[in-house]
């Protein structure tokens, strides 16, 4: 590193880890130990022994948060960022697929091309046909919909910059796309091939279900991108359409009364005022969202994730500090 007093911070979300954690443990020490550097895990409320399984570890780079329920991945991470204090900030999974040896090789490409994300590719990965289709259907999309060239964009293993990694609003299953969040705020991300494993304990977390949550965070993230600040653009445009083809229908419509036509009981009649009706309401939820947006971006957020406690070589921290425990604070 150009910096050798740098301080790393290895985040990995774990959810029922028991068997993998200790070997998980060694295997970063090992391909870390000429670094400074934290190991943060936060357990997601794990129903195995895994928080016990943690709390044996006698490593004081170890730090462990563990939240009060299950929350998923993506808030799991989210509470890793916020505590970490690293120059650096790693992201890994919890399941050993990740290799450790890969995060020297991805800390020199962020500092030699001096961009702000690294991201892996797996290439050979060690996944099922369930896992692989949707992750390449949804790195299609990714690529066609926006400037960011990423072949893998769900590999765990990433090098972030402490900026561009704090930046990060992750809920829902964004984990997944974290590389093109990072990318929609401003940072420039390359990517580069690292060692997938296969699975050796436990039961892997994704299922058919998880695809549409995938599908419809991605759609969210593509929204937000084009929308976020303007969405009075999107429903107002779809309003006007709406509204435009319902007066079309109807000045027909007049012209055929005017004519001598029946015009009471046909049914476009009915269809040109619904499309003025739902126009009119499109339009509406334009400016309503609009007005919201405002007061997203004029107000200050909490974060929506609880911590129970975080422990240190055994000892119990103090977390009253840790941004998902503090209180909202408006100015």
């Amino acid at each position: 590193m150009k910096n050798p007093d740098a301080l790393l911070s290895v985040v990995v979300p774990v959810y029922n880890e028991e068997e993998n954690v200790p070997l998980l443990t060694q295997r970063i020490e090992k391909a870390l130990e000429p670094y400074r550097f934290q190991l943060i895990y936060i357990d997601d409320f794990s129903t195995d022994g895994t928080v016990k399984a943690l709390n044996t570890l006698e490593d004081h780079n170890v730090h462990i948060i563990e939240l009060k329920k299950n929350y998923g991945q993506s808030l799991a991470l989210a509470a890793g960022i916020d505590y970490a204090t690293g120059d650096y900030i790693i992201t890994m999974d919890g399941d050993l697929q990740n290799d450790p040896a890969d995060i020297p090789k991805m800390i020199e490409k962020l500092e030699t091309q001096e961009v702000d994300v690294v991201t892996g590719i797996r290439a050979k990965r060690k996944d099922s046909f369930l896992k692989k289709i949707p992750s390449k259907i949804a790195n299609f999309i990714i690529r066609k919909t926006t400037r960011l060239d990423i072949q893998d964009q769900g590999c765990a293993l990433k090098v972030f910059t402490k900026e561009t990694a704090k930046e990060l609003n992750l809920y829902g299953e964004m984990h997944r796309f974290i590389a093109l969040l990072a990318y929609l705020n401003g940072a420039r991300v390359r990517e580069m091939p690292v060692n997938h494993l296969p699975r050796q304990f436990g039961k892997s977390k994704y299922g058919l279900g998880r695809t549409f949550k995938v599908i419809n965070d991605l759609l969210l993230i593509l929204f937000q991108r084009n929308y976020l600040q303007k969405p009075l653009y999107l429903f107002g445009n779809i309003g006007l359409f709406f509204f435009s083809l319902g007066v079309i229908i109807n000045i027909y419509l007049v012209i055929e009364k005017i004519m001598g036509e029946d015009i009471g009981t046909r049914p476009l009649l009915f269809l040109g005022v619904l499309f003025i009706l739902v126009g009119i309401q499109l339009f509406t939820i334009g400016i309503v969202i609009d007005l919201q947006m405002r007061t997203y971006y004029e107000s200050q957020h909490e974060r929506p994730y609880r911590i129970r406690k975080i422990t240190r070589k055994g000892a119990q921290i103090p977390h009253e500090k840790v941004a998902g425990n503090q209180p909202s604070q408006r100015s």
